[in-house]
């Protein structure tokens, strides 16, 4: 079953009033590995298509926080692989496609859509009593179909879907949402170091506060 975080109704109005806040380990973030820090500040978020809130995230937030990430600080996505089936796995391959062809923002939204429809970007659920969305996708050839629509023709698809490349790639995301213990999704990891306590989070100000922090801290 799908996991999903509940990303508050308080990040939709950023208040000033958190800018400067002091970041508690353990409270505002967690470490999740000892690694030194990385020579490239990143951002990572774990999410998934098929979650409702990672939509709205996308959607209604990203383009905010990665507007206020230091220019240093690179963002980055995969993900999870929370259904553990050959769908899902077709549904991951597609986001490491995507990372090659381009287009993220078009192709994402689409895909997006595609399984819950496009109210889902605005936080709606369709896990809802009432609310079902019949997902399109159910097969690779749905996802070409999707692809399709952005000039990305099935042999070029499948070309990237089925590389060695595409394959490390998926295996490394499986890895590291084990090795961080992602159980929730969206989850923001930084530096491949910390894990960002999203429920303590009360406005998206102090979100790319704490983003900004932990990535540059050395």
């Amino acid at each position: 079953m799908i996991k999903y975080f509940a990303i508050t109704l308080m990040l939709i109005t950023a208040s000033f009033s958190t800018l400067a806040t002091p970041f508690i380990a353990g409270k505002h973030y967690t470490q999740i590995s000892n690694n030194m820090v990385t020579s490239s500040p990143k951002i990572t978020e774990f999410f998934s298509f098929y979650c409702h809130n990672c939509f709205n995230m996308e959607t209604q937030y990203l383009p905010e926080i990665k507007a206020g990430l230091d220019k240093q600080i690179s963002f980055d996505t995969k993900h999870v692989d929370f259904m553990n089936s050959d769908l899902g796995t077709e549904v991951m391959r597609s986001l490491a496609v995507i990372h090659q062809v381009g287009q993220a923002d078009k192709l994402n939204h689409a895909m997006f859509s595609a399984i819950q429809g496009d109210a889902g970007a605005n936080g709606h659920d369709h896990n809802a009593q009432g609310h079902q969305h019949q997902s399109q996708i159910n097969s690779r050839e749905d996802i070409r179909k999707v692809f399709s629509q952005f000039g990305i023709d099935a042999a070029t698809y499948d070309n990237i879907a089925d590389s060695s490349n595409t394959e490390k790639q998926l295996a490394l995301w499986r890895q590291q949402q084990a090795l961080y213990k992602v159980n929730s999704v969206p989850t923001f990891i930084v530096n491949d170091k910390y894990a960002i306590n999203m429920n303590e989070m009360n406005s998206l100000d102090q979100l790319i506060e704490l983003m900004n922090f932990l990535a540059l801290s050395k």
